[in-house]
């Protein structure tokens, strides 16, 4: 089923650089910190638009531009008690997606994704042989970080801001330490188009995806593929389904090491109290991914 998307400002896929993306993720990045820490309180909207440092109808337009929701809504949408709320079924959400055969490599989600995985020999020598475009792009959370090779995408990262950039790209790179890397944004630039505007999602024209990693951090990462838009899972129900329930803390060192964030969902992983648990790339980033999200599920078709 196509997820239902609304209009947002599209990328650049000149390989220009955008200021609206990151001007707009910043204050909208403080916005959240604020309601990370507030909200039980569940602060209205002048509040929240007094730490972005902007107006309330200044920053009511800027949000919902962004989100595609109010900041009502986005609070609504990050708050435990709707964790929870997603938390519900968990298990059998996965088990019918299994069922009805998205287990295969033509599977149907949110970005119309298909993927190959990298043998565990090649995993082994730690990127020999494995030639790496690289380049930044403005995306809704920041500035992303997309790495690819011929047969697609293999990693997808965010940074805070062109003085992290260079420590995020040795991060990812120190993943595949023998692969060759080229700073190519022109190669890079129409994956990230197609990863951050909905528009462009479509069944017919699969997002390819190279997965590399261990066979059983493949695993993990081939069953949050799996996850429909805007559902969560708990780590243990994630362990579950790819060994063992008591197999958490590895499925978790798994998610963790999820090379395609956004992409492949490792934001949509909660701790079993319903808290947001961690997320490699930034707590605050995590809570605007799911409220982005929820406000793509939340528009009209």
């Amino acid at each position: 089923m196509m997820p239902r998307n609304i209009a947002y400002e599209r990328l650049d896929v000149s390989g220009g650089t955008s200021t609206r993306f990151s001007e707009d993720y910043a204050r909208v990045r403080r916005a959240i910190a604020f309601i990370t820490d507030n909200w039980r309180d569940q602060p209205d909207l002048e509040e929240i638009a007094g730490s972005a440092g902007l107006s309330p109808a200044h920053f009511q337009r800027l949000f919902t531009r962004w989100a595609g929701i109010s900041p009502k809504e986005f609070v609504q949408a990050i708050t435990l008690d709707h964790a929870r709320d997603l938390l519900k079924g968990s298990a059998s959400i996965l088990d019918t997606a299994y069922e009805v055969g998205l287990s295969g490599s033509g599977r149907l989600h949110d970005l119309f994704v298909n993927f190959e995985a990298m043998t565990p020999g090649d995993y082994k020598r730690r990127g020999a042989g494995l030639d790496i475009a690289w380049g930044y792009h403005p995306s809704p959370f920041g500035s992303a970080l997309i790495m690819a090779t011929e047969r697609g995408v293999a990693g997808l990262a965010f940074a805070d801001g062109a003085e992290q950039e260079q420590a995020i790209f040795e991060d990812m790179a120190r993943r595949w330490p023998a692969a060759s890397y080229t700073n190519a944004p022109q190669l890079t630039t129409p994956y990230a188009a197609r990863i951050f505007t909905p528009e462009l999602w479509r069944e017919s024209e699969p997002l390819k995806l190279v997965l590399i990693g261990t066979d059983f951090e493949v695993r993990v990462w081939d069953a949050l593929l799996n996850l429909p838009p805007g559902q969560a899972i708990t780590y243990s129900d994630l362990a579950a389904h790819v060994c063992s329930p008591r197999a958490a803390r590895a499925v978790g060192s798994a998610v963790g090491r999820n090379p395609i964030s956004f992409v492949v969902p490792c934001h949509r992983v909660l701790r079993k109290d319903g808290g947001l648990g961690g997320y490699h790339w930034g707590i605050t980033r995590k809570q605007a991914i799911i409220g982005w999200e929820a406000g793509r599920l939340a528009a009209p078709e």
